[in-house]
Order: C-alpha cells, then sequence, then structure tokens
C-alpha cells in the first residue's frame, strides 16, 4: 500500500510569495522607526516642550539657526572618538590636541610674528606629533591606551598654556573668520565641513574595504591579523587621523573668533563623549556610527540652548551631559546584548 504526500498547490505558494511581496507590516514599521531613529522623536518632543515651557516663546526658525550655527568641535571631535573606538582603542588626548592646535596657530601668529601658512602647518603638525606619539606607545610599545592619552593629553595642554603664557590669545586677522563663519544656505561654514566629514566617515565605515577592515581589527583584531588585515597599520593610522580632525577644529574655530582660550579645551571631552554613545542609539542601534553621532550632537547642543533660554547654565549643562553619557551607554549595552541574544 503506497501513501502520498500532499505537496502545498500553486496557488497556496503563490499566496505565501504574495504575502512576503506585500510588504512589512505597519505594526514591524513601527518598531523599526522607533528602533532607529526614537532620539529623533525625543528631539522633537523636547524642542515641542522648550516651546511650551518658554514664557515668551520663541522663533523656531531662529532658534534652529542659532543652535545649528554654533562653532562647535562636538562634531569633529566626535568623529575623533569614533575613529579610534573602531579599532578598538580609546584616545582621551582628543580635546587637549583640539586646544594644543587652537592655541598654537595664533600664538604663533600673534604672539611670535610667524606667517599664517606656516605657523598653520605648526599647529597642525603639533597635533599630528601628539597623535604619533600615542600611536607609538600603544601600537608598538604596547601600553595602555588610556594611559597613553591622558598623559600626552595633559603634555599637550602644558604646552599650549606655555604657548598662550597663560591667557587667551586673539588678533588674528578678521579675514580669517571667512574659513569658518562664510555662510552657506544661511548657515556658517564650519557646520557644512563637519556634515561632508561626517558623510564621508559614513561612507567610508560602512561601505569601502577600509572600514570593515577598522570594524574588523575592532572586533577581534587576531582573528583579522590571521584574515592578512595589517592590524597595526590600520590602529597606527586610527590615531593620526584623530588627531588630525582634532588639530583640523581648533585651527578652523581659531580663524572664526580670531583667537583661543585654552580653558576651553577640557570643557569639550564630556560634550563630544556624549555625542559618541548617545548617537548609537540612533540610525545603526547598538553601534558607533558617524550620522547617528551628527544626530546626537544636535540633540545635546539644543538641550542646552533650551535650558539656558529658560535660565537654567552652569550646573545643569555638566548635568545633562552627564546624564545623556550614562544613559547612551546603559541604552548601548542593552542593545549590543539583544543582538548578540
Amino acid at each position: 500500500m503506497t501513501t502520498t504526500r500532499s505537496q502545498p498547490t500553486l496557488d497556496t505558494n503563490a499566496a505565501r510569495v504574495a504575502r512576503r511581496r506585500t510588504g512589512i507590516p505597519f505594526a514591524r514599521a513601527t518598531a523599526y522607526v522607533l528602533q532607529r531613529y526614537s532620539l529623533v522623536l525625543l528631539w522633537a518632543v523636547m524642542v515641542v516642550l522648550f516651546l511650551l515651557l518658554l514664557p515668551n516663546g520663541v522663533d523656531l526658525a531662529n532658534a534652529s539657526r542659532a543652535v545649528l550655527g554654533q562653532q562647535t568641535p562636538v562634531v569633529f571631535l566626535g568623529l575623533a572618538v569614533i575613529v579610534t573606538i573602531a579599532v578598538g582603542e580609546f584616545d582621551l588626548s582628543f580635546a587637549f590636541v583640539y586646544g594644543l592646535a587652537g592655541t598654537a596657530f595664533p600664538a604663533l601668529v600673534v604672539l611670535d610674528g610667524w606667517p599664517v601658512p606656516l605657523a598653520l602647518l605648526a599647529a597642525l603638525a603639533a597635533a599630528l606629533l601628539v597623535g604619533l606619539i600615542n600611536a607609538v606607545l600603544v601600537v608598538i610599545v604596547g601600553i595602555s591606551s588610556i594611559v597613553v592619552t591622558l598623559g600626552t593629553g595633559s603634555v599637550a595642554l602644558g604646552i599650549a598654556l606655555f604657548l598662550s603664557n597663560q591667557s587667551n590669545v586673539s588678533g588674528l586677522d578678521p579675514a580669517l573668520a571667512q574659513v569658518a563663519l562664510g555662510r552657506f544656505l544661511g548657515l556658517p561654514a564650519v557646520f557644512w565641513y563637519g556634515v561632508v566629514l561626517v558623510i564621508i566617515t559614513a561612507y567610508v565605515m560602512s561601505a569601502t574595504p577600509l572600514g570593515r577592515s577598522m570594524l574588523f581589527v575592532g572586533s577581534n583584531p587576531n582573528v583579522a591579523r590571521l584574515a592578512g588585515i595589517p592590524v597595526r597599520r590600520v590602529r597606527f593610522g586610527a590615531y593620526l587621523v584623530a588627531a588630525l580632525l582634532s588639530g583640523a577644529i581648533g585651527i578652523i574655530l581659531a580663524c572664526g573668533v580670531g583667537g583661543f582660550s585654552t580653558a576651553t579645551a577640557q570643557v569639550q571631552l564630556m560634550p563630544a563623549l556624549a555625542a559618541v554613545f548617545l548617537g548609537t542609539i540612533a540610525v545603526v542601534p547598538g553601534r558607533l556610527n558617524a550620522i547617528g553621532m551628527l544626530i546626537a550632537a544636535y540633540f545635546l547642543l539644543s538641550g542646552v540652548f533650551g535650558l539656558q533660554l529658560l535660565g537654567l547654565s552652569g550646573w545643569v549643562t555638566n548635568v545633562f551631559y552627564g546624564a545623556a553619557l550614562i544613559v547612551a551607554i546603559t541604552v548601548s549595552l542593552l542593545l549590543r546584548r539583544r543582538a548578540r541574544a
């Protein structure tokens, strides 16, 4: 006696394929948006709250231009952090390298009479030198990256104070301000520099062999080495790129304001770290990504700007950045655990 197995009919197969092609159900689409763009939605909610709480109201267009047009190094410094963490390193000297280059450029021009091009090259060279020292001591010698970068950052800060005679340096040619403040679509050039660099970094990290190699090195350097990836060269290059980004924004902002205050360098440490880790809950949840960092940076700046309009400043800014950093790291860790599960 023979038995026959029931085979799915052509109509059943066609119906199954049709169901698969009908698109993502609404619930799944909603979950997808919330998972990747919850920070953007939270940003919108925060803006609405500020608009309601401000007693005299505020012009949203002017407020948006004020936030986006701030001469902030957070985006550049955030990219420097992303580049090093992507390869498994941690560089705490980025804010001090920013301060060194930002101080060295106007100090050499105003105090020592150097030509602008030569002073610019010297400031960039100083930033790259710190990155080179970091790379040699961490990658070649094998010292802990946190220890090395804390030490080199302190040295960079001391040299910056020496170059500036421990005072604010000002007096650059006002024509140089166009490098940072030249307007395009109503926003300063420094904003567009940051956007362009974020797009380039996002492309390199996600769509090029170099970016994939960096992520491979960061996740498992031993396996990456066996796969033929030049691990030392990738790690070495990350420190140099981070130093170059940090130094470049220091010089750009010095041009914008006609000088530099060394004391402001350390203030950028917490905002940059907060933006980087808060950015891991946006666009690509659980992973460092440049576009998420850009969103997070201006989310944080909007929060600080709104608090200042409400009359809160000083201590509340530190609380805001610190709380954002703690929440971001916690959520990012939970997302990574969920992804592994």
